[in-house]
């Protein structure tokens, strides 16, 4: 199902400081992505995926605060597909703030402003290969 909530991202001015927050005022599991200037954040449970395993629950991501991306955090909501999605938002008078970027081979990201200037963002999966 689309439209649910289901990453977080956090700007921070220094990710290794952060990250020792994080870790020690929570419990997250936080692990640098190589060749990226992105931590994944583990909040719960999670499989060899990094998919979290107790129902409702989300894990997220952090980055080194930049001009490219939020300067505030973020929550990224599930769509089928992106470039619809902006579109959509668009006629309802909000805006593409970053437009579809490949993440790996994991699927896409986006940003948007809502009506009230808040910035999310979306998330669509990268196509499954068929099984065989």
């Amino acid at each position: 199902m689309s439209g649910k909530v289901v990453h977080f991202e956090i700007p921070a001015d220094d990710s290794s400081r952060a990250s020792s927050f994080y870790s020690e005022a929570f419990g997250w599991n936080l692990m640098p992505v190589p060749n990226m200037d992105y931590t994944m954040v583990g909040t719960t449970p999670s499989n060899e995926m990094g998919a979290p395993t107790e129902p409702g629950a989300i894990n997220g991501g952090m980055y080194t605060r930049n001009e490219q991306f939020p300067q505030t955090p973020v929550i990224t909501v599930d769509v089928e597909d992106i470039d619809a999605a902006l579109a959509k938002i668009e006629t309802l008078g909000g805006s593409t703030v970053a437009p579809k970027i490949p993440v790996g081979e994991m699927g896409f990201a986006a940003y948007f402003k809502d009506t009230e200037g808040n910035v999310l963002g979306l998330w669509q999966n990268a196509p499954q290969p068929a099984a065989e």
